[in-house]
């Protein structure tokens, strides 16, 4: 069993969904949803980084750890980072960034994204992907792509339609992707070796992320190499807008109305 910790970013101030983190889905607070998940992906340790009172007072009363941190990260890594700097933790540990407006995330994917670093020494971090299989996904900005080599490290993450298939998109945008067609949707979870972590922190931004607004092309720039497990189906929805939480909402109440069969346990992976 590989060890982990799992360190999830809440701030407060959302910028589309200001205070979500503390929306209430079924009862509980959409923060506490996400510890959960993370809490049965197997982690040694789940905390909430957060840079508002009340939200870790909901994570404490829900028998959760909750570290204070500064209001004016420029990201959630920033953010994860302290929270490790403030948790004492080691250099080797392994630390997973899981956004606190995941509420439906599969514990399996958390999981696979810890074990996937500890087995490539060679890579400073993690992250997950699943295939595109729609043209409107992949020509869509809002989407971000990343390119593979041939031992599943990311070459380059963007919001452009990579890779460009030449003949078949000639025309514009096809009907449909040419068969075997390798693209691939960047999914927004991130493992790291802690000392990686506090490194990486201080490393200059990169031009390319600058302009993509792409944290993680930061560490391709500087030279270091992210390992990406490829799952076959696309995440649950997380919550970034009203419209967002009201579909995880309807979601939830789907599957209170539809429990499992006698002795079937709905996947995490």
């Amino acid at each position: 069993m590989v060890s982990f910790t799992v360190v999830i970013p809440a701030r407060y101030a959302a910028s589309r969904l200001p205070g979500k983190a503390l929306a209430d889905l079924d009862g509980t607070p959409m923060v506490l949803h996400v510890a959960h998940r993370a809490r049965a992906s197997g982690a040694t340790r789940v905390c909430v980084a957060t840079d508002h009172e009340g939200i870790a007072r909901a994570v404490r009363q829900g028998g959760f750890e909750a570290v204070m941190t500064r209001s004016d990260h420029p990201s959630g890594t920033d953010r994860v980072a302290e929270a490790a700097q403030e948790m004492a933790l080691p250099g080797d540990a392994l630390v997973v960034n899981v956004q606190g407006d995941e509420p439906l995330i599969e514990p399996g994917l958390i999981r696979a994204v810890a074990g996937l670093l500890e087995g490539t020494p060679e890579a400073s971090m993690a992250t997950a992907c699943h295939p595109i299989r729609e043209p409107a996904e992949l020509f869509n900005a809002n989407v971000v792509k990343v390119v593979l080599d041939a031992e599943g490290f990311a070459r380059y993450f963007s919001r452009a339609p990579i890779p460009y298939a030449r003949d078949a998109f000639a025309g514009g945008t096809p009907a449909a992707l040419p068969q075997g067609f390798p693209a691939y949707r960047h999914i927004g979870i991130y493992a790291f070796r802690n000392d990686f972590l506090q490194a990486y922190t201080g490393l200059p931004v990169a031009p390319l992320e600058q302009f993509e607004a792409l944290e993680q092309l930061r560490a391709l720039w500087h030279g270091f190499s992210i390992a990406v497990c490829v799952r076959q189906d696309a995440p649950q929805p997380g919550v970034d807008t009203a419209e967002d939480l009201e579909q995880v909402r309807r979601i939830l109440a789907s599957r209170k109305r539809t429990p499992p069969a006698a002795g079937v346990k709905f996947p995490d992976n």
